[in-house]
């Protein structure tokens, strides 16, 4: 594993659909500040950079010199990397990396996207083959609808056990400051919302947001100094698959039991439902919130609807999920990850504000994307 690793700022925007106010440079340099302020450092004691977003849906290229005065990045290595929906996730693992490796000490992770500027559905659309999945599978709403139909019958899962999720998800979003969608909705709210591509409705559905998100990573000596509570890296892991969408294993995620398998093991997890006290997931949609528990072994196949329907994950359940009102009320693509990332982080550091889970001593992340992407990223109070 390399040196050990704590996570000792994080910052982020306020998110919105259109951030009218700020060019992407400037929501970068939002979130920059803040984490830095967090952290209580200065950007001269940033070692090293690591950035991500969706540039080939803006048509900017390289912005990771494009962003250097909102990165603060003058004179200082900087690395752009780039993985579909996990380019969050990919860049909190990559700010690691490098600092477990013993490259760099200090290592500031950012994400951005401006959505409003650009076309998602479009981009997505383009991975799909032409001749063969485009009519089903073209954008990311498809895909999503076929697994959970699958799932669905299956399994015995609803259309309601989803707007259960949904519910959940938005709602602790109220508590969220940052978050782009604050809604308080009910399940009648999200049946009879309109039909997307069945069965996922328009509330269960993800929006498109404008924000960035900034973590910092330091190495144990320095995270003791710059910190009284550090979140630290127990476990980051990535598995994925490059696939025909019809090759798939639809009723279940193959990617995320690999992944999260294995960051049990690096971990020493081994009852995930009772030994994690919180969780930021990645669920781009609320049916994901109900099929991939099971892909991260909360329970056996086919069982989540019960713990779904019984309240296990919601704030005064047995294990919170997305306190911070999750991808569903927030989804800035580039940072998206990196929030779940820098939530799971702030339940770990105590500062989570009105959406804290109380004694947080362990917090699993995860990031989504791509032809089944998945990225699993565990965080402790206590030293690996």
């Amino acid at each position: 594993m390399g040196r050990r690793v704590g996570i000792v700022g994080v910052g982020q925007t306020h998110h919105a659909s259109h951030r009218l106010d700020a060019s992407g440079m400037e929501l970068i340099a939002e979130a920059v500040t803040r984490a830095l302020d967090d952290a209580q450092i200065t950007r001269d004691e940033i070692d090293a950079i690591v950035i991500g977003n969706m540039d080939h849906f803006e048509n900017i290229n390289y912005v990771d010199m494009w962003a250097v005065e909102g990165l603060g990045a003058f004179m200082k290595p900087v690395f752009k990397v780039t993985t579909g929906g996990t380019t969050g996730t990919t860049i909190a693992a990559c700010a690691f990396y490098h600092v477990a490796s013993g490259l760099f000490d200090r290592v500031l992770a950012v994400g951005w996207e401006k959505n409003s500027e650009s076309d998602t559905q479009a981009a997505i659309a383009t991975c799909a083959n032409p001749v063969l999945e485009r009519d089903p599978f073209a954008g990311a709403i498809g895909p999503l609808a076929t697994e959970y139909s699958m799932y669905m019958k299956a399994y015995g899962a609803t259309e309601e056990d989803a707007a259960l999720v949904a519910v959940r998800d938005r709602n602790n979003a109220l508590n969220n400051p940052y978050a782009h969608n604050r809604m308080k909705v009910t399940v009648e709210d999200v049946m009879n919302s309109p039909m997307l591509s069945y069965p996922i409705k328009f509330l269960d559905m993800c929006p498109r947001s404008d924000g960035a998100c900034a973590v910092i990573f330091a190495s144990e000596e320095y995270a003791k100094k710059m910190c009284p509570r550090p979140a630290w890296v127990h476990a980051s892991v990535v598995r994925h698959d490059y696939t025909h969408f019809g090759d798939l294993e639809w009723q279940w995620m193959p990617t995320l039991e690999r992944a999260s398998a294995e960051a049990y093991k690096k971990a020493g997890i081994t009852n995930p439902l009772k030994e994690f006290d919180v969780a930021e997931l990645y669920l781009p949609a609320s049916t994901t919130g109900v099929k991939w528990m099971d892909s991260l072994w909360f329970c056996e196949r086919g069982e989540a609807p019960k713990l779904i329907r019984k309240g296990v994950f919601e704030m005064d359940g047995e294990l919170p999920i997305n306190p911070s009102g999750g991808v569903i009320s927030t989804n800035p693509i580039g940072a998206t990850g990196l929030i779940r990332v820098g939530e799971a982080a702030w339940q770990i550091m105590g500062k989570a504000g009105d959406r804290q889970v109380p004694n947080v001593r362990k917090a699993l992340a995860t990031g989504f994307g791509g032809c089944s992407w998945s990225d699993v990223m565990i965080l402790g109070a206590d030293l690996p």
